[in-house]
């Protein structure tokens, strides 16, 4: 909140940023082991303006603080837990053990450690690097009043046809033909919000919003491609874009709203010619990936009387 100091309006906040931590549980015969591995970033609102203006420092949580704090509470949570209920965890601490914090904002990425299959078992303890990451943000008031997103990056997809892209606004610059044959691929960056307007309404049900995740990132897979044999033809990446939100949206009661970002990765067939014409004609078979300049496509979707 701004404050008013000698005629200005003042804001400020205070954090840590890519705090990385990891967590190891076992299973209670110690056998099975999990592990997740967190980047956490804090950001606090608190009533610290002396240091800013009278060089008192007396009422600042000291960022080195907010980095072992992320480690102590890691330590604390016994049994596993997502990524959203440590974010609400560390958010809900700082407003409720600092006197002078009023708002704690917390986004966690978590990094993709799969369990590895040796000869079709799970191994008991061996993790490998996945690709898309799981992201949470808890923005947590002192009164206990919480804001909870959740989300997706780097989520890589692509299909090799079922794409067109047709009947486009053409000008003197425009030199793109229509098709409806194409390659698609893009990177899928989502984000999605919860209702849940206060840290004592999220669901105790363990591991829920882990599932919850699994369970979206499906929804906009299936979307994007389709059913496995005919697939699903996509007029456009907006066209695309907006049937994956408003399936998932229709899907999960509990999602009020979701943004989706969705950049258009082009894939340019290549075809070979000199100056007495052409001397290879390739046909949809090979192409030049590129990953820039691309196409920038981003919408979000919400019930009614909501926002992101």
């Amino acid at each position: 909140m701004a404050k008013n100091i000698e005629g200005f309006e003042f804001e400020q906040s205070h954090g840590k940023e890519r705090v990385r931590v990891a967590r190891v549980w076992k299973s209670k015969d110690g056998q099975q082991h999990f592990v997740v591995e967190w980047r956490v970033s804090i950001n606090l609102l608190s009533d610290c303006v002396n240091s800013y203006i009278r060089d008192d420092n007396s009422d600042i949580v000291a960022t080195d603080t907010m980095k072992n704090t992320v480690y102590a509470k890691a330590k604390e949570c016994s049994e596993i837990l997502s990524v959203e209920d440590f974010a609400i965890l560390l958010a809900k601490h700082f407003t409720s053990f600092y006197k002078q914090v009023t708002t704690a904002i917390v986004k966690i990425v978590e990094k993709p450690w799969e369990r590895v299959s040796i000869n079709g078992q799970p191994h008991q303890h061996g993790f490998k690097l996945g690709s898309e990451k799981h992201t949470a943000e808890a923005v947590v008031k002192k009164s206990g009043a919480l804001q909870l997103t959740s989300g997706i990056e780097g989520l890589s997809v692509l299909k090799t046809t079922q794409s067109g892209f047709e009947g486009f606004i053409r000008d003197k610059y425009t030199v793109l033909p229509d098709t409806r044959e194409r390659m698609l691929a893009t990177e899928i960056t989502a984000l999605w919000r919860y209702p849940y307007e206060s840290v004592y309404s999220v669901p105790q049900k363990p591991l829920y919003f882990t599932d919850k995740y699994l369970a979206v990132k499906k929804v906009l897979l299936d979307t994007f491609f389709g059913p496995p044999k005919e697939g699903v033809f996509s007029p456009s990446v907006q066209s695309t874009l907006y049937q994956m939100a408003n399936a998932t949206i229709n899907r999960f009661p509990d999602i009020v709203s979701i943004q989706l970002k969705m950049p258009n990765i082009h894939f340019i067939p290549v075809n070979l010619s000199n100056k007495d014409g052409q001397i290879v004609k390739f046909n949809d078979d090979v192409y030049l990936p590129t990953d820039e300049p691309h196409g920038s496509i981003e919408a979000s979707l919400s019930r009614s009387r909501s926002r992101m």
